[in-house]
């Protein structure tokens, strides 16, 4: 069983609203505080209250600084920061300095300059720095969950910048949101560049797994939007499903593969160690009789088998879905036959035999060698099997 973290940015997403729900699921602040003390930027300090938003209550979360701080950093010093803080954990730096990378690769893009050349300005201040790399220290803190999330919401609108007016939503975040599901709605800048790097690095979005619900959080933000509220919600739940695991069914259609391609297809996939390889003929497009090659795998043997079938056959592409499947437990014994011994598969569930059946292989050895048809063998394999 997984755990599983949903996040719904029903009013967006920005840092400190994924470090307020965090908090609201049950992080301790403290906790966090202390594992970024090793930043070495001093003069900050988490602060929390509850707060409401549209009939909504959760947690708001300010980072409180001294004095202001310069906003003006190169990646390679945040890097440096990072890499030096001895009170994070190896993994919580590599998801923060990714989550940096990110960011850094669209300011590049955007301002036509190297990565090595980006300064960051409002992301590059300290109360960011613990944005980002508090959230990656509460993912550890709230178990390492497999993260999805809803598609986030843009805003429109201007935004006031260290650049000046920018159009919501800020190139930076268009540019980091490149392939990801979106919604182009709301006014006001709803998904900041930290939101949507964390959505980058931290998630995937698209619909949840099946879940058994567990906690619901919400974090919520510093504006008050009319149409809607400003929080982000997160539900901490259990997978019914391990993500890392599961059955496979992968399938490719066929209509020029001659049965010689398709025969060692089948024996490479079963080689691979396939729990099952099928093929069905069908009637294609242009009313051309084919095929549709099966095969039904772990999770750890999908990527060779999808390999196997794009080098072994003429398929342009496959198809793959997880499936449920039930499998009985399976045991091997030994008959006694008048031509000599043969074994045969047991079909268990909760200990009670439901299936039987000769071993096909074990059976042909026998009939050769004793020079009788395989039937016979197969029946009397079966009789010992009813005699028992």
């Amino acid at each position: 069983m997984s755990q599983v973290l949903y996040l719904e940015p029903v009013g967006g997403i920005a840092g400190d609203m994924f470090l307020a729900l965090a908090v609201d699921l049950g992080v301790d602040p403290a906790a966090i505080s202390a594992a970024l003390q090793g930043l070495q930027v001093p003069g900050w300090r988490l602060s929390t209250s509850r707060a409401e938003r549209h009939a909504i209550t959760g947690t708001h979360l300010d980072v409180v600084l001294d004095e202001v701080d310069p906003p003006h950093r190169a990646l390679s010093d945040i890097q440096k920061l990072i890499q030096g803080a001895q009170t994070m954990s190896a993994s919580a730096k590599a998801r923060a300095l990714e989550i940096f990378q990110v960011i850094g690769e669209a300011e590049a893009k955007i301002h036509g300059v190297s990565v090595n050349d980006v300064h960051f300005h409002e992301v590059g201040a300290v109360d960011s720095i613990v944005d980002v790399c508090g959230a990656a220290v509460a993912v550890e803190l709230l178990g390492t969950p497999a993260i999805f999330s809803a598609p986030p919401p843009l805003g429109s609108g201007l935004v006031k910048t260290a650049h000046g007016s920018l159009p919501v939503p800020v190139p930076a975040t268009v540019e980091i949101l490149r392939g990801v599901p979106v919604r182009f709605e709301g006014v006001g800048e709803l998904t900041t560049p930290t939101g949507a790097a964390l959505l980058k690095v931290l998630a995937k979005v698209g619909p949840p797994p099946e879940l058994t619900l567990d906690r619901v959080g919400y974090g919520v933000g510093t504006k008050d939007f009319r149409d809607r509220a400003n929080v982000l919600r997160g539900t901490l739940g259990t997978a019914a499903h391990s993500f890392a695991g599961g059955t496979f069914v992968i399938e490719a259609n066929l209509d020029d593969c001659s049965p010689q391609l398709l025969a060692h297809a089948m024996e490479r996939l079963l080689g691979l160690g396939a729990l099952d390889v099928f093929v069905t003929p069908v009637t294609m497009k242009k009313s051309r009789p084919g095929h549709v090659l099966g095969v039904v795998v772990g999770a750890d043997q999908r990527e060779a088998a999808v390999d196997c079938i794009l080098r072994e056959t003429p398929t342009l592409g496959v198809r793959f879905q997880r499936v449920e499947r039930v499998a009985l437990e399976r045991r091997f014994e030994t008959v006694q036959t008048p031509f000599g011994p043969v074994k045969v598969k047991l079909g268990l569930r909760d200990g009670k035999v439901l299936n039987t059946a000769p071993e096909f292989d074990d059976c042909r050895a026998v009939a050769l060698a004793k020079d009788v048809p395989l039937k016979e063998v197969w029946a009397a394999a079966l009789a010992a099997l009813g005699a028992r």
